[in-house]
This record gives structure tokens, C-alpha cells and sequence, in this order.
């Protein structure tokens, strides 16, 4: 799945050791959101010390966002991730795959569009006569 947006929020790193392998691990999450008529907020993580470095994103950056949503139960409850795989800078057309991803800029007035010939008046249409009309029912009303 894919995301874009605007880096809101850059949170703090989380730093640990695994309990059954004593590997040290590394996590780190930023706020998204996305720029659309009804704004949404998604935080997501990117984990791992080489992910990091190969994903920065810094507060205000436009990226679009390669992730994946896992659920987990733990007593009873339920926990979501959003883990993300591929953080690219701008944002990226879906249709255009292997190409560049486009430069993020302002929000440009469009073109007006070439002017259309006015539509030709239609004929009138001619008044219900029940005498006449095909369509008549014997209802009272």
C-alpha cells in the first residue's frame, strides 16, 4: 500500500535490545498527513538501522510511503502498525513505475478551459393532453 503526505512530526528514536536474540534494534516514527480535501493523520514507523538511514524524512518533507498494516493481539488486545518499507521523497504517480518521483510543489492554478458553444435551444415541449397521450392511466389524481 502507498501513502502521501507532508512529514507534521518526527518522534523521538526507540532504541532496544531483543530479549532472545540480544540483537540491539532501532524504530523510528513520523506523523503523516495527507493532503487531501479532508486531511488524514497516519503515524507510521520505519524499523531497523539501515532502513533509517536509507528512508530519512525530515519535519515538512513531501513523501509517499511504501507500508504495511499488521494487527497483533497481546492479552486481550489489539495493536496496529504501519511499517513502512519505502519512504520516497515527492510524490510518486502509481501509473509511472521505474520513473522518478515528481517534485513536490505548490498547488498550481489551472487553465481555464477553451470555451464551449452554447447549447441550441431545444423545442418546447408540447403541453400534457391525457386525450392524446399514449402513456394515460385511468387513476382518479
Amino acid at each position: 500500500m502507498e501513502i502521501s503526505g507532508k512529514i507534521i512530526q518526527v518522534l523521538p528514536l526507540q532504541t532496544g535490545v531483543a530479549k532472545n536474540s540480544g540483537n540491539p534494534w532501532q524504530v523510528q516514527a513520523y506523523v503523516l498527513e495527507t493532503q487531501e480535501q479532508f486531511p488524514k493523520k497516519v503515524c507510521f514507523e520505519v524499523f531497523g538501522e539501515q532502513r533509517i538511514k536509507d528512508n530519512m524524512c525530515q519535519l515538512d518533507d513531501i513523501v509517499t510511503v511504501s507500508f504495511d498494516i499488521e494487527s497483533r493481539e497481546f492479552n486481550g488486545r489489539w495493536y496496529t502498525s504501519v511499517r513502512a518499507w519505502r519512504v520516497q521523497q515527492g510524490i510518486v504517480d502509481p501509473s509511472a513505475e521505474g520513473q522518478a518521483p515528481q517534485a513536490a510543489a505548490a498547488p498550481q492554478a489551472q487553465e481555464a478551459a477553451p470555451a464551449q458553444p452554447a447549447p441550441q435551444a431545444a423545442e418546447a415541449p408540447q403541453p400534457f393532453d391525457p386525450t392524446t397521450d399514449e402513456n394515460t392511466t385511468d387513476l382518479p389524481f
